[in-house]
């Protein structure tokens, strides 16, 4: 066993037991913080020091944050606990609807919610479902929004550790039908139409017809193809979707004939086969191992390229679908992506595209980016909710529906 040298401890007693308090929270918060990580963070800050604070915040990132999607929940915690004694009056006001004042300043941003329950220990609560509430005595709430209801319409982003485990298992649950597509090819029917060959290659082995040979047009299903943003201001949404495309991907009899899922921030990655991984878990912890972008810069014409110059001919066949899952912020050329955009829509049936911004009642295609896009998709919708996922299958259901697209081109 390696012997481990005597650890020299900052001056400060209480820096220790603070660290360790952190850690519990961040547990709590849903970040992995061991105690073996414990005794790592504090060798980091004895070797790093105490006097400047982004020495100890990126030594203690360095230590426990582990996957890119905990670093937002960990820079929350991090100013909560250690730099801004303001930010848990704020944090309590938005905890406890009847606080007023700091809660009236500005809304929560990403994962605010999840760091100040960890941090400040507030019990779980976590919804109930549809058969649980009916268990229970029969009150009243006539005037009033059921748990299940709220967590529907709730912005992924804003939901605690607690409401996002029960937003999954709402996600596995629910079902993207698709209709077939008729192929030109047949298939033989004890009725429909006459099948002239077969009926002739019949007469030519018993020398006479004996019976007329039917045909009828063969049935295919479409691909599904999801192109993620995962951005750092798209993760949240595009990691929510995922976990639903992996349950599209693992159920039986919804019709699709592939579901294929890429990731792009800075560059395009092929997370298909981790979908059909049968736990959702190990799935999308290989997905993100896999994407080493998350939570970075976005390139949305450099992925489209990518796409299409790599990927296009392989998935697109059999009249796929396509869902675009970004908010169009891009930084980049707006005619290059546009030019992207329109091979994108010419190689699909249909593309869809998911913008979290039009959860915003005064939104206005004003980027570049978004104009671009804006005429090369067919349909238009918000994807910030379990309602607005659940609106993917009237969109798929209706041909005609374009979303929120007439009011934006206007």
């Amino acid at each position: 066993m390696p012997e481990h040298p005597p650890l020299d401890l900052p001056d400060a007693p209480q820096l220790a037991a603070n660290i360790a308090h952190f850690a519990q929270a961040l547990r709590r918060a849903g970040v992995p913080a061991s105690p073996d990580r414990l005794i790592l963070a504090t060798r980091a800050v004895a070797a790093a020091g105490f006097t400047d604070r982004a020495d100890f915040f990126h030594a203690l990132q360095a230590v426990f944050v582990q996957r890119p999607e905990h670093r937002a929940t960990f820079a929350q915690l991090f100013r909560l606990y250690w730099r801004d004694p303001r930010y848990l009056e704020h944090m309590m006001a938005m905890l406890t609807p009847t606080v007023r004042g700091v809660q009236e300043e500005r809304g929560p941003k990403p994962a605010e919610k999840r760091a100040a329950e960890a941090l400040l220990d507030q019990p779980e609560q976590i919804p109930k479902d549809e058969e649980a509430a009916a268990e229970e005595l029969q009150l009243d709430a006539a005037a009033t929004a059921s748990a299940t209801e709220t967590l529907r319409t709730l912005d992924f982003e804003q939901m605690s550790v607690a409401e996002m485990a029960v937003a999954k298992r709402m996600l596995a649950r629910l079902r993207l039908p698709v209709a077939p597509l008729v192929s030109r090819r047949t298939q033989a029917a004890p009725a429909g139409r006459i099948d002239r060959r077969a009926t002739l290659r019949a007469a030519l082995r018993h020398g006479e017809i004996k019976a007329l040979k039917y045909a009828k047009p063969r049935i295919r299903w479409p691909n599904l193809v999801a192109l993620c943003d995962i951005s750092g201001s798209m993760s949240s949404y595009s990691r929510a979707l995922l976990h639903f495309l992996h349950a599209v991907a693992n159920r039986q009899g919804q019709g699709w004939a592939e579901v294929h899922g890429f990731t792009f921030g800075t560059r395009l990655t092929n997370i298909s086969r981790h979908l059909a991984t049968r736990d959702v878990d190990a799935a999308l912890a290989a997905a993100g191992a896999e994407a080493q972008d998350w939570e970075g810069g976005t390139r949305i014409g450099d992925a489209l390229h990518a796409f299409n110059r790599d990927w296009s001919r392989r998935v697109l066949g059999q009249g796929a679908i396509v869902l675009l899952v970004t908010d169009g912020l891009d930084r980049g050329d707006a005619d290059r992506l546009a030019f992207e955009a329109r091979r994108l829509h010419l190689s699909a049936r249909r593309v869809i595209w998911l913008n979290p911004l039009l959860r915003f009642d005064g939104f206005a295609p004003k980027a570049a980016g978004i104009r671009a896009l804006l005429p090369h998709v067919d349909s238009l919708r918000a994807g910030h909710s379990i309602a607005a996922l659940e609106g993917l299958a009237d969109a798929l259901s209706r041909p005609d529906d374009v979303g929120a697209l007439d009011r934006l081109r206007r």
